[in-house]
C-alpha cells in the first residue's frame, strides 16, 4: 500500500509494513473477540474482564472489584453491573479475600474457564507453536516492541 510522500524505499518501506502489520494483527484480534463474545454471549466489556482475570489467574494473582474497574476505567456502579450480569451468567463467583477478610475476590468459574479455552484455547497453542520457533533475543525484541505499542496506544495503562 502506498501513502502519499512517503519513500517506499528503505527504513519508510519498513515502518509501513510494521504499522500495516500491526493494522492486520489488531483485525484479526477484533475478528477473534468478536466470534467469542457472540459465542459466549458477552459483550466486549464483559470478554475483556474475562481476559483480564484470565491473565491474572496465569499469574497466580487474585482479582478484586476494583482491579477490574481500574482495568476496564469503568465506574464502581458499572463494575458491579458487569460482575452481577457475569455472575448470573454463570461466569464468575465473588468470594472472601484469601488474606483480607474485609475484601472480596472475583474468580471465575470452573465451567467458564473451560468455554473460554474451548473458544481461544486453539489459538493459544498456535501463538505458542509460532513463539517457539524465535530465539530468546528476538522474543526478548518484539515484546519490547509491543509493551511500547501498547504505551504510545494506551499511556495510562
Amino acid at each position: 500500500m502506498s501513502y502519499p510522500g512517503l519513500a517506499e524505499s528503505g527504513h519508510e518501506r519498513y515502518v509501513m509494513e510494521l504499522l500495516q502489520a500491526i493494522r492486520a494483527f489488531s483485525d484479526a484480534m477484533d475478528r477473534m473477540h468478536g466470534g467469542m463474545k457472540g459465542d459466549m454471549d458477552m459483550n466486549a466489556t464483559d470478554l475483556a474482564a474475562m481476559r483480564m482475570m484470565i491473565m491474572r489467574e496465569q499469574r497466580g494473582e487474585t482479582v478484586s472489584p476494583h482491579d477490574v474497574a481500574r482495568h476496564l476505567r469503568i465506574t464502581t456502579a458499572s463494575t458491579t453491573k458487569l460482575l452481577d450480569r457475569l455472575e448470573a451468567a454463570g461466569h464468575v463467583e465473588r468470594q472472601p479475600h484469601p488474606r483480607d477478610r474485609r475484601a472480596r475476590v472475583v474468580v471465575l468459574t470452573d465451567t467458564s474457564r473451560q468455554e473460554f479455552y474451548r473458544h481461544f484455547g486453539a489459538r493459544l497453542r498456535g501463538m505458542r507453536e509460532l513463539a517457539d520457533r524465535y530465539s530468546d533475543e528476538e522474543l526478548q525484541l518484539v515484546t519490547r516492541f509491543l509493551d511500547d505499542i501498547s504505551a504510545v496506544l494506551d499511556p495510562q495503562r
